[in-house]
């Protein structure tokens, strides 16, 4: 049976180890245990130990607190604390860093401006929240709810989705149904409280305003076969976690950036 988690976790090491150009050979004798097992490793076949993890974060850099994160559960993930602090001009976080109240209040702010719409289901949300993460990613260089979306056949989809969801349910936050949409079944949420505006910067109220502008009057397969053409989605094998750092390669019909601005 797949452990999403281990699988995250195997394909960011592999994303780093060849970014560091080592091969597998040679960071097993780093980490002091058999190719094979770095093999396993990177196709989330295998944990790994503390010491292993410690080792990996000197080699490559990282804070080892963002490489074990990847390992928890979504729904206990929370914010970080104010202890671990980073230079940005030495590493930039591209490590999902799940924030379970942001991710709540962000979807809770789309479905009160565009859940009533009828043409916004499930897909569509999904969508929504991808492009929401990662245009303010390349932006901003820092996440904003920061969730892993995995590559399906039908376009990005956050992988702590229906776990936070299925909180917010249980809590009265929103409530959930089904309708009959053009013939088809469509799952909509809608929200039962007002978001909490006071968690959300001006920035990032800026950028899902942008993103709800410019894609919630699309039909469910419209948003998906938009997906299909940015360069994450893309670059991203089928059911594999979706690397925000692939998004500074978009094409200039997708990018949200002023790159001139930021060489001068």
């Amino acid at each position: 049976m797949s452990n999403p988690a281990m699988e995250l976790l195997g394909s960011k090491i592999k994303g780093l180890r060849k970014k560091k150009g080592y091969s597998q050979d040679h960071l097993a004798r780093i980490l002091g245990i058999s190719r094979t097992s770095i093999s396993l490793i990177e196709r989330g076949k295998r944990k790994t130990s503390a010491e292993e993890l410690f080792k990996l974060s000197e080699v490559c850099q990282i804070p080892c607190d963002f490489l074990k994160d990847l390992q928890l559960e979504p729904e206990i993930i929370l914010e970080k604390s104010n202890k671990t602090k980073i230079n940005r001009e030495q590493i930039r976080i591209s490590v999902p860093q799940n924030r379970v109240h942001k991710f709540k209040e962000v979807l809770l702010y789309i479905l009160s401006k565009v859940g009533s719409k009828p043409n916004v289901g499930e897909t569509i949300i999904y969508k929504l929240l991808y492009f929401v993460d990662f245009d303010f990613y390349e932006k901003y260089e820092e996440q904003l709810v920061g969730a892993s979306y995995v590559k399906n056949t039908y376009g990005p989809i956050p992988y702590e989705f229906n776990k936070i969801v299925d909180e917010m349910i249980r809590d009265n936050e929103i409530t959930k149904f089904d309708v009959n949409y053009h013939g088809y079944s469509q799952t909509k949420y809608l929200p039962l409280r007002e978001p909490d505006l006071t968690t959300l910067k001006a920035s990032e109220v800026e950028t899902i305003d942008n993103v709800l502008n410019r894609l919630s009057a699309m039909s469910a397969k419209q948003i998906s076969e938009y997906s299909h053409a940015d360069v994450p989605w893309l670059a991203t094998e089928d059911g594999k976690i979706i690397d925000y750092e692939s998004v500074f390669y978009r094409t200039p019909a997708y990018s949200v950036r002023d790159y001139i601005d930021d060489e001068v």
